[in-house]
C-alpha cells in the first residue's frame, strides 16, 4: 500500500451494475419465466462468455481452469500475493431468479474494477481476484458446489458425477473449457486466498421485516442431502383391488411428509424438505411402480444434522414396513456448518456503518460457495434483503437501491481487509477460519431461526 485513500470516496458505478444484472439475465432467461442457467449447460457456458467478453473489454484478465471456474484479475497485479477472492455463482435452478449467485459475481467485478482504476492502491498485501464458481446450484449435473468444491480441494470423486440422465461431467466440463483430466489442478492450497467475500441475496424475509439494509452473516447451515428409490408394482389402476396394490407413488407421499414431520413437528433440523421426484411409469391409468425423490435437511448444529439424518432413514424403513414397496436410500451429498470469519465481519460491519446503513448480524439457512472455500481461507458474506423472501423463483428480486449498497459495502469492506492486513496489530495470521459454535447460532438458545429458503445446491 503506497499511500493512504479516503475510503468512502470510492464506490462502485451503480448504474453500471444495474445494467449488467439486466444483460445477465437475459442468458437463460426462460419462456415460462425466471432463469433456467443450469449449472455447466450451455446456458451457463453462455454466461461465462459473457462475463470474460465484459471484463476484457474493462481492461481485467480472464482465466479458466480445469473444473470450470472464472476468475477475473486486475492487469498487472502481484500474482505471488495472497488471495483477497470476490465472487459467487452464475448458474441458477430451473426457473430460478436473476440474482442468486449472479448478484455476487457481477458486483465483484464492479469492486475489481474500482481497484483497477483506484493508482494508489496498485501494490496491495492482498491481490483482489474474482471468481465465479461453477455449478453450485447442481441442477443439471447432480454434484452441487462443483466449483468451490474444485477450489476448496473437496472434489476427490467429481468425475463420478452425472445428471438425471446419466450423461458423465466429462462432456459438461470440456465444453465449459474445464479439463476433467487436470480436475487436481483446480485446488488452491491453504494460505494462498488470504480471505474470501461473498456478497448475496439474503434469499429470505428477515432483513425485509426488520427494514435492515445489510445482513452480516454469521454462520451458514450444513445440509445433507439423500437420494431414495420407492419400487413397487406396476398394475393396472382399474383392475388391481386396494388391498393388492404396492403403490410407489403413495409410498413415496409418506415418505415426503414424513421427511417434513422431522423438521416441523419433532424439531429435529431447521428445516427438512422433499423437492425432487420422478415417477414411472407415470401413466394416469396404471399404479406406479417406482419413484425416485431426493431430501435435505439443513442446521446449524452438527449433532441435530446428525439425528435428522438418522431420523430420514427412520422415515424410509418405515414406510418400507408398512406399504411392502421396498425403499432404498443413500446419502448424496454432505456439507458441514461453518462460521464466518471474526474479522471479516467486522470488516463488513464496520463498512455498512461507515456508509450509515443498517445491519443485522444473523445466520444462513442457505447453503453457498463461502462454506466451501472455509475449508482453506478465512470467509466473510453480505446479504441484501430479498423482496417478499422470495428467491429460487421467478418472482425473486431486490430493490435497485439495496444492490447498489450491498455493492458499495463488498467494496469498503475489501479496502478494510487490505487495512487490516498490514495493520500492525493484526496481519494474515489473524485471519483465519473457525469452527462453529453450535450454541451461537442455536435457535432454541438465541430465539433466532436461520433463513428457511429452500434451495438447490447452493444450497
Amino acid at each position: 500500500m503506497t499511500a493512504p485513500i479516503a475510503r468512502t470516496a470510492l464506490r462502485v458505478d451503480g448504474v453500471r451494475l444495474l445494467d449488467v444484472l439486466a444483460r445477465l439475465a437475459e442468458i437463460g432467461a426462460d419462456p415460462a419465466g425466471g432463469v433456467s442457467r443450469l449449472g455447466l449447460s450451455a446456458e451457463e457456458n453462455e454466461g461465462r462468455a459473457f462475463l470474460r467478453e465484459l471484463a476484457r473489454d474493462a481492461g481485467l484478465v480472464t482465466e479458466t481452469d480445469a473444473a470450470g471456474n472464472l476468475f477475473v484479475r486486475r492487469p498487472g497485479g502481484r500474482p505471488e500475493a495472497p488471495v483477497l477472492l470476490m465472487g459467487s455463482h452464475l448458474d441458477s435452478v430451473r426457473q430460478g431468479g436473476r440474482l442468486d449467485g449472479a448478484y455476487g459475481v457481477v458486483a465483484a467485478v464492479e469492486v475489481l474494477r474500482v481497484f483497477a482504476s483506484a493508482t494508489p492502491w496498485l501494490e496491495l498485501p492482498y491481490e483482489p481476484v474474482v471468481v465465479a464458481f461453477a455449478n453450485e446450484e447442481g441442477a443439471l449435473v447432480q454434484y452441487p458446489f462443483w466449483g468451490s468444491r474444485a477450489l476448496s480441494g473437496q472434489l476427490a470423486d467429481g468425475l463420478s458425477a452425472r445428471d438425471r440422465a446419466g450423461r458423465s461431467v466429462r462432456a459438461y466440463l470440456l465444453a465449459a473449457g474445464g479439463d476433467p483430466e487436470r480436475l487436481d489442478a483446480a485446488a488452491w492450497a491453504p494460505g494462498r486466498i488470504g480471505a474470501f467475500l461473498e456478497l448475496h441475496i439474503e434469499q429470505g424475509p428477515v432483513l425485509e421485516r426488520r427494514g435492515v439494509q445489510i445482513g452480516v452473516v454469521d454462520g451458514i447451515v450444513g445440509r445433507t442431502i439423500f437420494d431414495a428409490e420407492v419400487a413397487g408394482q406396476v398394475q393396472h389402476a382399474g383392475t388391481t383391488p386396494m388391498p393388492d396394490r404396492r403403490d410407489a407413488l403413495a409410498a413415496a407421499a409418506d415418505v415426503v411428509l414424513g421427511v417434513r414431520r422431522i423438521a416441523a413437528t419433532e424439531r429435529l433440523c431447521s428445516t427438512a424438505t422433499v423437492g425432487y421426484l420422478d415417477v414411472s411409469p407415470n401413466v394416469t391409468n396404471t399404479v406406479p411402480g417406482t419413484v425416485r425423490l431426493s431430501a435435505e435437511v439443513r442446521d446449524t448444529d452438527p449433532e441435530r444434522i446428525a439425528r435428522a439424518e438418522a431420523a430420514v432413514r427412520e422415515v424410509c424403513a418405515e414406510v418400507e414396513k408398512t406399504t411392502g414397496c421396498r425403499v432404498t436410500v443413500t446419502v448424496a451429498a454432505r456439507s458441514r456448518p461453518v462460521s464466518t470469519d471474526p474479522l471479516l465481519r467486522r470488516a463488513i460491519a464496520e463498512a455498512a456503518e461507515e456508509l450509515g446503513l443498517t445491519r443485522l448480524t444473523m445466520p444462513s439457512g442457505a447453503g453457498h460457495d463461502a462454506q466451501m472455500v472455509a475449508e482453506i481461507a478465512p470467509v466473510g458474506m453480505i446479504f441484501v434483503p430479498s423482496r417478499d423472501g422470495i428467491s429460487h423463483a421467478p418472482a425473486e428480486d431486490t430493490a435497485p437501491e439495496a444492490l447498489v449498497c450491498g455493492a458499495d459495502v463488498l467494496l469498503q469492506a475489501a479496502l478494510r481487509v487490505q487495512e487490516l492486513v498490514t495493520a500492525v496489530e493484526f496481519g494474515p495470521a489473524a485471519f483465519g477460519p473457525a469452527e462453529l459454535d453450535p450454541t451461537e447460532l442455536d435457535p432454541a438458545r438465541t430465539g433466532r431461526h436461520p433463513t428457511t429458503t429452500d434451495d438447490g445446491g447452493g444450497r
